[in-house]
């Protein structure tokens, strides 16, 4: 937002100019708010304005958590460290889904899930070296 003071005739007028969008500034002048009309050539941009579709959610299987069930363990299939996690606690997984991702002797490694179910508990955060089979998750 930028401030400007001007006199006009004598009199002193405070203007905030709170934006402009093609050929319309929003401003303030002493507290009231206008929206002018500038009278000028609009620049074509020379960055194309992006439109992205809308994002479909993907459906959820219908998975129950079992009461009183144990816990299944994923576990670090090689010493490594953590770079992304891709699931949370509470999450539905799916068997074959993607649950993080760990650096490996120099090398990213994608951990699946080996059954659907859901994220019981998260033992590593990013940035942890694990070690193999070291316990990463569980999933119920």
């Amino acid at each position: 937002m930028k401030k400007f003071k001007f006199t006009i005739n004598g009199n002193d007028y405070t203007v905030d100019v709170h934006g402009i969008e093609e050929n319309l500034a929003r401003l303030e002048v002493n507290g009231t708010p206008y929206n002018v009309e500038l009278h000028r050539q609009v620049k074509a941009s020379k960055t194309p304005t992006i439109v992205r579709p809308a994002i479909k959610q993907p459906v959820k299987p219908d998975i129950h958590k079992r009461e009183g069930g144990s816990a299944h363990s994923i576990l670090a299939p090689l010493p490594g460290t953590i770079l992304k996690l891709e699931v949370g606690k509470g999450d539905i997984v799916t068997k074959g889904q993607l649950l993080l991702i760990m650096e490996a002797m120099k090398m990213e490694n994608r951990v699946l899930a080996d059954r659907a179910g859901v994220v019981e508990n998260i033992r590593v955060q990013q940035g942890d070296s694990v070690l193999q089979g070291d316990i990463i998750m569980e999933i119920v």
